[in-house]
């Protein structure tokens, strides 16, 4: 258990809050041998997770005095508002000083191929909404759905070769709904270790039985699978959100097929952007017609909302009755479909975005590697910047925000102890101009601190 954890694991009583608040002032009173790290930084979400006694509101008041010292320390590097489009440069709004910064380097934003701003995209949102209004006001299956939803449903299954989707308000809903939906208790779920959230809280609500294998490694997939004997269903991702990685798939589809398990990639970060046609990194990797349920999302490369999975008819039938989170959710904003719609449309008929972002990954990549950015062992437009240091990493995101980049810090729970990184996202948009000016900064920055040589 990490050390973290030991010190509040489970808050029995009242009384024991009420300790963890003194405690944490106290150590927050004497920083003289931490004078760069408020003392309070050695405590996460997870110490406040847990609380029993008779009132919930127990763990209000500790995480309350711990959250007022660390988000001035660095927390409130998340959420920052934007006074401006997720352009490659961005206005940011910096709450800890009230002040607005503009034209900051943006390699914080999914909009890897720049459409979401795109003077076609916003021309059909703005006629839609002068037809539709603002909202769906209603669920897909009562009155959520216009010929905009409809229309679009088959544009996304013709792109993706399948022969029907279904349209979700967000990808995280498609996730959810769409494992929870067709698993039950007494199956077996697998996915991958650093699999999506969205991913695991369709697994706990499935109440089928969970296990996850050792990252991309399909000998450890194959020892989880062996011995069971009911419904199976394995699930990976084609971008692995946090590294920057992709499956091996072919050697997972050998093991799924030796134990009659079903495949389910989420595509949330590839499709659009992977293959001969940008259907994904299935495509890519010449297994499309090999995955069972093909998931993604259209709030990173098509730079809108919502989320999709396509499939067989009887898949999408079954599914359209089980999904409970798009079942009883509204349906998407029409205007934002028609934003899609266009979306998809640029992305098949200009497959220069794609060949762009590529050549901008490779570029960033080599200032990176020039200078030792530790990297990981990313392949795409996700580029983690290895920090590893858990104590400044907000620190370090500070002054990268004030030196003109943007750029989102990741530590613990989101990620493992002592695997602190920035999650760097590459846009087809971004200039050469713009990547030297970022990577000069990160470097300059990186180098202060030691990460980098």
């Amino acid at each position: 258990m990490p050390d973290s954890q030991k010190k509040n694991s489970n808050l029995k009583t009242e009384m024991e809050a009420e300790s963890l608040t003194s405690r944490i002032e106290g150590e927050m009173a004497d920083e003289s041998h931490r004078p760069t790290v408020p003392a309070a930084m050695e405590y996460d979400y997870t110490n406040f997770y847990f609380g029993a006694g008779d009132d919930p509101f127990a763990l209000l008041q500790p995480f309350d005095t711990w959250w007022s010292q660390v988000k001035p320390a660095g927390y409130y590097l998340f959420e920052l508002p934007l006074h401006s489009q997720p352009g490659t440069r961005v206005d940011v709004e910096d709450t800890k000083t009230g002040d607005i910064l503009r034209g900051l380097v943006n390699f914080a934003s999914y909009n890897y191929l720049g459409l979401s701003y795109r003077p076609e995209v916003k021309k059909a949102i703005q006629e839609a909404a002068e037809v539709f209004g603002g909202g769906a006001s209603g669920s897909p299956i009562l009155s959520g759905t216009t010929d905009l939803h409809a229309q679009f449903g088959k544009e996304v299954a013709a792109f993706k070769g399948q022969e029907d989707s279904l349209i979700f308000p967000t990808g995280y809903s498609a996730n959810v709904g769409t494992i929870s939906g067709l698993m039950r208790s007494g199956d077996l779920i697998v996915a991958d270790q650093f699999a999506h959230a969205s991913v695991v809280d369709g697994m706990i609500l499935s109440k089928a039985k969970s296990r996850f294998f050792r990252h991309n490694q399909a000998d450890d997939l194959d020892r989880k699978l062996k011995g069971f004997d009911g419904k199976k269903l394995v699930i990976v991702e084609g971008v692995y959100s946090m590294d920057g990685d992709v499956p091996p798939l072919a050697e997972i589809i050998e093991v799924c097929k030796k134990h009659g398990a079903r495949l389910m990639i989420d595509e949330a970060h590839s499709a659009f952007l992977f293959g001969p046609t940008g259907k994904g990194v299935a495509e890519d990797q010449g297994v499309e017609d090999e995955i069972d349920i093909h998931l993604g999302t259209f709030s990173k490369s098509l730079g809108g909302q919502g989320g999709y999975i396509v499939g067989p008819h009887r898949l999408i039938n079954y599914l359209r009755g089980f999904s409970r989170s798009r079942f009883f959710s509204c349906a998407i904003s029409p205007v934002v479909v028609a934003g899609l719609r266009k979306a998809l449309e640029l992305a098949q008929k200009e497959p220069e975005l794609r060949t762009k972002l590529w050549e901008n990954v490779a570029y960033m990549q080599k200032l990176l590697g020039d200078a030792e950015v530790p990297i990981g062992d990313s392949t795409s437009h996700v580029i983690p910047i290895m920090v590893r240091d858990d104590a400044r990493i907000f620190m370090i995101g500070e002054e990268l925000l004030r030196e003109g980049v943007f750029i989102n810090p990741v530590r613990y729970p989101a990620v493992g102890k002592h695997k602190s990184r920035f999650r760097m996202s590459i846009s087809a948009a971004h200039s050469p101009e713009e990547l030297e000016e970022g990577a000069e900064i990160i470097i300059r920055v990186l180098r202060k601190y030691g990460i980098c040589p």
